[in-house]
């Protein structure tokens, strides 16, 4: 069953960025991973609170290898550099319908 990542990052240093970017896009790949949307283009059409600079959407072929991704001891560096350097929060979402 598919998962989805769906991450809202504000970064509050960006000295983490350029590193963190390409190796991270391998290690995603690695796990199956492939990014549905990497945006800043986003706006809030419902609810408040505060807004994330970026909205991140990534599609898992499943919930193993998203969890896998983020135990990867290679990927440890870049989590690290990453939840440092913004405010993070990363949700892994089952792609069912509960309610159908």
């Amino acid at each position: 069953m598919t998962y989805y990542s769906v991450l809202a990052v504000t970064p509050t240093n960006e000295d983490w960025i350029p590193g963190y970017i390409a190796p991270v896009n391998a290690l995603i790949a690695k796990h199956g991973g492939e990014y549905l949307a990497r945006t800043a283009s986003h706006e809030r059409l419902e609810g408040q609170g505060e807004g994330a600079a970026l909205r991140i959407i990534i599609a898992w072929p499943s919930k193993e290898a998203a969890k896998a991704f983020v135990g990867d001891p290679d990927y440890a560096p870049y989590l690290k550099n990453r939840t440092e350097g913004s405010d993070s929060h990363h949700f892994l979402i089952e792609g069912k319908d509960d309610l159908a």
